[in-house]
């Protein structure tokens, strides 16, 4: 009966399951916007819950059959889960929902290869969309289960199609990691250059959508791109930024944002882009202040530092969105310390929109990049931080 139902191209059902783990986005409000960037339109929204994923349809038999009742209704064309689903469960639930279904991690795989613009960006975007294709192999394709071999045929006699395409994709896989290593020796003799110089070294990271971009457009007067959207920019811009009150240029960095559950592969191959944070003497974690769930965006920006190794270098947090917040929310000081996993770390409210605050985080800047090049004693460092309190 599905198949004669005309479907909406581009009409997806979001669908998420609460297994009773904090943070639960129960509006699905963050797989509404990660839709609407890849190009998608949100007809309808499900959320259920359940102890544990079902092993063969996450969601259990019945849960999908309201599922498919769903896209019926609103004549949606494809499915997509807020949460990993494996090769298995996304063939059975193709099966019995009779449209294509997709989870969070290729929604998020897709803007990217969508967004990246630079050769190393898209070498990168391939290497993960590589990683995940091989893992959805797995009978999950009619066509996968026929034999090939004999005379006249690509592999070995008696090879199936499955592992032919598991062997082609391996060696895309290992082609693509090759050029990617070459891609990241010129991008450390760059570092090393700067380094070199004797550059102060900064990178702005943050959760997407954060302001990271329209920031560090503030501070260089760039152009690099900014709009409300997740995932605007993919890959890193350097720019040199004069410091007045230091008389010294540093060396600035936009990078990707971060986003809750971000695929480990990603995490992988864009590991060449993160270096930039892992490599800086300060770290700008931009928070989108007006956000109601910053906290927890916050969380998931320090355990990907964590995993790419740049959790021990210094932060300043820059909170921004002044001028989106309402009057009652406003903080009594524009400047202040909070605790961040047991660290007392500097934070600055700040607009990158209006310009208000932006002053302030230059001169912050100005007197850490004098710190370091000028290796003041600890006393000396100390008077100058009350001073400039």
């Amino acid at each position: 009966m599905s198949e004669l139902i005309p479907r909406k191209e581009g009409a997806v059902v979001l669908v998420g399951v609460d297994f009773g783990l904090p943070h639960f986005d129960g509006e699905l409000e963050e797989l509404g916007l990660l839709a609407q960037t890849a190009g998608l339109e949100p007809v309808a929204r499900l959320v259920c819950k359940r102890k544990a994923p079902d092993a063969a349809l996450f969601v259990g038999s019945g849960k999908a059959d309201e599922i498919r009742e769903l896209a019926e209704l609103h004549r949606a064309s494809e499915v997509v889960f807020d949460q990993a689903l494996s090769p298995a469960q996304q063939r059975n639930l193709e099966r019995q929902l009779g449209v294509a279904v997709y989870d969070r991690t290729f929604l998020i795989l897709e803007i990217f290869a969508q967004r990246a613009r630079s050769h190393e960006g898209k070498l990168q975007v391939e290497l993960a969309r590589l990683q995940y294709l091989s893992t959805r192999l797995v009978r999950r394709w009619s066509h996968l289960e026929r034999q090939r071999g004999g005379i006249g045929t690509r592999g070995g006699p008696g090879e199936t199609q499955i592992e032919l395409d598991r062997r082609m994709i391996g060696e895309a896989i290992k082609r693509t990691r090759e050029r990617l290593a070459k891609v990241r020796r010129q991008r450390g003799t760059q570092r090393r250059q700067r380094e070199r110089r004797d550059t102060f070294n900064i990178s702005l990271v943050g959760y997407t959508n954060a302001g990271k971009s329209s920031l560090f457009n503030a501070l260089v007067k760039a152009r690099a791109y900014a709009a409300d959207q997740l995932f605007a920019t993919l890959d890193t811009t350097t720019r040199h930024l004069y410091l007045g009150d230091a008389r010294r240029k540093v060396s600035i960095s936009d990078t990707v944002g971060f986003i809750r559950d971000l695929p480990h592969g990603l995490i992988d191959a864009f590991r060449a882009t993160l270096q930039e944070a892992v490599d800086a003497d300060l770290l700008l974690h931009v928070v989108d202040a007006s956000n109601p769930h910053h906290p927890e965006q916050m969380a998931e920006v320090q355990g990907v530092l964590k995993d790419i190794g740049a959790d021990t270098v210094p932060q300043l947090l820059v909170f921004n969105k002044l001028d989106a917040l309402e009057s009652a929310q406003h903080p009594l000081h524009l400047q202040d310390e909070i605790d961040v996993d047991g660290v007392q770390v500097p934070r600055i409210f700040l607009s990158a929109h209006t310009g208000e605050g932006v002053p302030a985080l230059r001169a912050e800047l100005a007197q850490r990049s004098r710190l370091l090049s000028e290796d003041m004693t600890p006393e000396a460092s100390a008077e100058l931080h009350d001073a400039a309190n």
